[in-house]
């Protein structure tokens, strides 16, 4: 698509009826009476003609704006003669092309933000002039005056369908809305519900997503300041019973709430081990409130995902992105993640250069992918899913140059040049392709399985709910579900006989530190190792699959400081070392893989994590470590027979519940219920 008609289909009309449009009333053919039919009778017409008739004014209007469709405009209603009920009433309309015409000036307001939108109007000719006329005492409208000449390209049915004047939202299908509405699931999932409903490919609804939620916005039922009071009394209550809650939130000039964000004493000591890579996602809106919602999101050693922290804000501007990022640092005692995921937001991404300047920031490529059907399916049609397998090959390259010259083929191949997705895709590359992110640590949260659990778990804060107030509980009882059943699931992981594929004493030692999740990444490398020749390099090794003659990957070790690093970044991007390393490390005759390469937040240590890094006392790290041998060996020796595993399950579900009656403190937390008015 051309960047004109990228701008006819971005650019809104103006409804107001400018004069701005000159048309001169001699410059048609006036109708001739013996031409003249009745266009009820000629209904298959398919282009107006000087003498065409029609009953009413409305008639020749939706005959108009039907043949402009297959032409590839929209029109609308220009000037009139005459007023209805004043002597002849209405004697002359103008329909025209809604780029007729240019845009008026609009006086300034300082106090007003004014919309920085490029126009539509570009002083196009094309028009459809009726006139009333007496046949027999029957009032008619027929055609007096038509040019379909533009100044400007015109859209092709593919893309036709995308202007204002086409998108509309029938009252069966705003019914539907709203009851999704009711049940909480979010605007996308209501598209993707009515494609499946209607048999229609997505993207191909007649109506987006923002007609959507301008529908949605237009019928808020909710009485927006009493849900306000009720939330900050919400708040204060939780923190009333938990000291160790968290919250902040800023009032505007009018007194009412204009942010809040929330975090829990759990979500805080999670974060201190596994906060090192987070996910922000602000693709959510509460349609009750229609507030946007943001999420922080981690992923703990068992490869589960844990809340870390929830926001909700008036606006989605720079202003609003950096308060929720000062607050949610300031929760979690001023640490920055190292490497944070998003969606394609410029607002957000700003906000995190300046709040978060050594903190690497990504796109969440799932959220990226999301939006692939509204974007390429009516684009490209029969070949969108061969190019959705190109661009998959493309992502998960290594090389930033195979990459490149890859996406240059691609886009030859499919005839995307001119697509402005595509083109801002490429601009945004090095924060979403692989090729560009291996330096940097993300916990496995880029892969396909991955996101799918972290949106399952996003949607639990998500399913119905009425009033704001009750949000918060529902984040609470989401939390807490999740944290139970992540040590149900922990136990299961722990229960379960690993079995030994390799045989050598790296897999048997990786085995007794890290956790089962961890340890089939690491296994799944040690087994492919074996594939692998090294050869001395240089100052290390050049290490290849064993069918290969030339390539492979390079691999610098220092055995004496237990130091080793390989090209393909593989541990830098996922803290598992990869099968390059492992098969250096077997050559060089290494029993144990180095203690540094077992990173903390792999190891089996408890989900409900305690304080193991820096700023925790050694003797506690200890004490620790050796409960979780006791763990382990009594895990060990219950799994040997049904009945000491009944015996097991019975007495930990017994001291489980004594230590969560004693309070959880954690040493130099603030107080963060502070109350700041802008």
């Amino acid at each position: 698509m051309s960047e004109e008609a990228r701008h006819m289909i971005e650019a809104y009309d103006d409804p107001s009826d400018q004069r701005s449009l000159s048309l001169d009333d001699t410059s048609s053919t006036e109708e001739s009476p013996d031409d003249t039919r009745l266009s009820l009778e000629t209904s298959n017409d398919a282009i107006p003609y000087i003498g065409q008739r029609f009953i009413t004014h409305d008639a020749a209007y939706e005959f108009y704006s039907e043949f402009a469709k297959r032409c590839g405009f929209s029109i609308r209603r220009h000037r009139t003669e005459g007023k209805d009920g004043v002597g002849k009433g209405l004697t002359r309309r103008y329909f025209v092309c809604h780029r007729a015409g240019n845009t008026p000036i609009k006086a300034s307001n300082e106090s007003k933000p004014q919309r920085n939108r490029k126009s539509s109007r570009c002083g196009c000719q094309a028009y459809l002039r009726i006139s009333k006329t007496m046949d027999l005492g029957v009032p008619e409208w027929r055609v007096t005056g038509f040019a379909n000449h533009h100044n400007h390209e015109l859209l092709e049915p593919n893309q036709v369908r995308f202007l204002p004047a086409y998108r509309t939202i029938s009252e069966a299908d705003k019914n539907r809305i709203f009851m999704f509405a009711k049940t909480g699931i979010s605007v996308q999932q209501m598209m993707r519900l009515m494609e499946l409903e209607k048999c229609v490919e997505p993207g191909y609804l007649p109506f987006t997503e923002k007609d959507v939620r301008n529908l949605l916005q237009s019928f808020r039922k909710v009485d927006q300041e009493d849900d306000s009071i009720d939330l900050l009394k919400m708040c204060k209550s939780i923190k009333d019973k938990d000291p160790n809650f968290r919250y902040e939130f800023t009032i505007d000039v009018n007194n009412r709430l204009e942010n809040i964000a929330w975090s829990y004493a759990s979500s805080v000591q999670s974060y201190d081990i596994f906060g090192d890579a987070v996910v922000f996602d602000t693709t959510h809106r509460l349609t009750a409130f229609d507030m946007p919602l943001g999420i922080w999101v981690g992923m703990n050693n068992y490869g589960m995902p844990c809340f870390f922290g929830c926001v909700l804000l008036r606006e989605e501007n720079l202003r609003s992105f950096s308060w929720a990022l000062k607050a949610f640092l300031g929760f979690m005692n001023g640490k920055a993640p190292q490497t944070i995921l998003t969606d394609q937001n410029m607002c957000l991404k700003e906000a995190i250069a300046t709040e978060m300047p050594n903190t690497k920031h990504a796109l969440c490529i799932w959220l990226i992918v999301a939006k692939f059907p509204s974007w390429f399916n009516a684009v490209l049609g029969e070949r969108y899913n061969e190019w959705k397998a190109e661009f998959y090959r493309l992502y998960n390259l290594e090389m930033i140059e195979d990459f490149e010259l890859g996406w240059r083929d691609m886009v030859n191949s499919f005839g995307l040049h001119t697509n402005r997705h595509i083109a801002n895709l490429f601009a945004l590359r090095t924060l979403w392709a692989l090729p560009y992110l291996r330096s940097h640590f993300f916990a496995g949260m880029t892969t396909t399985g991955q996101s799918k659990s972290i949106n399952a778990f996003i949607q639990r804060f998500l399913s119905a709910q009425t009033r704001l107030a009750h949000f918060v509980e529902q984040v609470a009882v989401a939390v807490d579900f999740r944290d139970q059943a992540g040590e149900q699931q922990t136990m299961q992981q722990n229960l379960q006989n690993i079995c030994l594929k390799t045989g050598a004493p790296m897999e048997s030692h990786a085995a007794t530190i890290l956790t089962p999740y961890a340890f089939c990444k690491l296994q799944e490398e040690l087994v492919l190792a074996a594939h692998y020749a090294s050869f001395q390099h240089e100052n290390g090794y050049l290490v290849r699959h064993h069918t290969k003659l030339e390539g492979g990957r390079k691999v610098f070790w220092v055995p004496q400081d237990g130091i080793i690093t390989c090209s393909c970044h593989q541990f830098e991007f996922s803290g598992i070392l990869c099968r390059h390393a492992l098969r250096v490390l077997s050559t060089g005759n290494c029993f144990q893989i180095p203690e540094q390469y077992l990173l903390i937040r792999w190891r089996r240590i408890n989900t409900s994590p305690t304080k193991l890094l820096q700023n925790t006392p050694s003797d506690h790290a200890e004490r620790v470590q050796s409960l979780q041998s006791m763990v382990s060996a009594l895990i060990t020796e219950s799994a040997k027979t049904k009945e000491r595993l009944d015996i097991a399950t019975e007495q930990v579900s017994i001291l489980l519940s004594r230590i969560r009656e004693h309070p959880v403190s954690t040493p130099g937390t603030r107080d963060f219920a502070i109350h700041r008015a802008h």
